[in-house]
């Protein structure tokens, strides 16, 4: 996972086009601006002072710890009792590879984690050496209390009182070396000289017989979200866009969240759990749009935590 030379927020000027005249982004000292000349000659001006990111790390890794149970080789027994985030790879723990990268982006000002009662004094622990963080226990114990992880996500909204912009991270996630968190950023930064509605999300292309793992995302010539579709067959979707969890969901949807939960309020958990669901939800009512990665890693059982270490120990720690 890298972060890009001063596309992100140190300075600098990149040259963007979305086929609406010319595009600038300007990186300053304090906010990215994106300059797009309209139809009538007239440079909109959308600056982006302020971002906030929200890491969701209020998972209790059932399937993984169920695996470290299940190991008789005995090399991962240091790792029982340790969650997700916080499980080292390479040099620092998983987190804190999207910590690094965060902290290159000067509009970010402020990261919230939030986790369970369960693991929340581990994670006071790790937050020490992060000026940015600030932690929210969610007050639950056991996977069974969950609140799942959208009404995390407005847990925080609602206790930070955050009206900005928001980028959403999963915690138990990292994407291929040549993952820049800055170039992303300026694509979301260009959505919003359009139409300042727009969020931004990812996705990168899977296998047939990976569809029915991931949310798979169809899109529009535009590169818009037309359908979000939850684990479906090869045969319900011509498309093979996994979504991970990774959102850049702008200040004016955020509103939304609230209306989300309340309509899902008589739901069963799993409707307000996969992240997925909120963008299948609003990918109707705002514009989403996507960006393309090489892959990632969700570390959700034992396998793929090994192959995320194998990968980082061949290719070098994110930086």
């Amino acid at each position: 996972m890298g972060v890009g030379p001063a596309s992100g927020g140190r300075g600098g000027v990149r040259e963007w086009g979305l086929g609406v005249g010319p595009v600038s982004w300007v990186g300053g000292a304090g906010a990215a601006v994106s300059r797009c000349l309209c139809s009538r000659g007239i440079y909109c001006t959308e600056s982006i002072d302020i971002m906030k990111a929200i890491i969701l790390a209020a998972g209790y890794g059932t399937r993984f710890n169920r695996d470290l149970q299940h190991d008789t080789s005995g090399d991962f027994k240091h790792l029982c009792g340790i969650p997700k985030p916080l499980l080292p790879v390479g040099n620092k723990a998983l987190i804190s590879h999207w910590m690094a990268a965060i902290e290159k982006i000067n509009f970010i000002d402020a990261v919230y984690v939030i986790t369970n009662d369960l693991y929340y004094v581990k994670f006071e622990d790790w937050a020490k050496e992060f000026r940015l963080v600030k932690l929210l226990n969610d007050g639950t114990r056991t996977n069974e209390e969950r609140l799942g992880a959208i009404t995390c996500l407005q847990l925080a909204i609602t206790q930070f009182n955050i009206n900005d912009h928001v980028l959403v991270l999963g915690g138990d996630t990292l994407f291929y070396e040549d993952f820049s968190l800055s170039d992303v950023l300026a694509q979301f930064t260009e959505l919003q000289s359009t139409d300042c509605d727009s969020s931004l999300v990812l996705a990168y292309q899977c296998k047939d017989e990976e569809t029915t793992k991931f949310g798979i995302l169809e899109i529009d010539e535009n590169f818009k979200v037309i359908a979000f579709k939850e684990k479906p067959s090869p045969t319900e979707t011509t498309s093979r866009r996994a979504c991970p969890c990774f959102y850049i969901y702008s200040k004016n949807t955020i509103p939304l969240i609230a209306n989300f939960l309340q309509e899902k309020q008589n739901s069963l958990l799993e409707e307000k759990d996969a992240p997925g669901n909120f963008l299948c939800w609003v990918q109707s009512r705002k514009p989403v749009f996507v960006h393309h990665v090489s892959g990632r890693f969700d570390v959700g059982n034992l396998p793929s935590y090994i192959d995320c270490i194998k990968y980082f120990q061949k290719h070098g720690d994110a930086k």
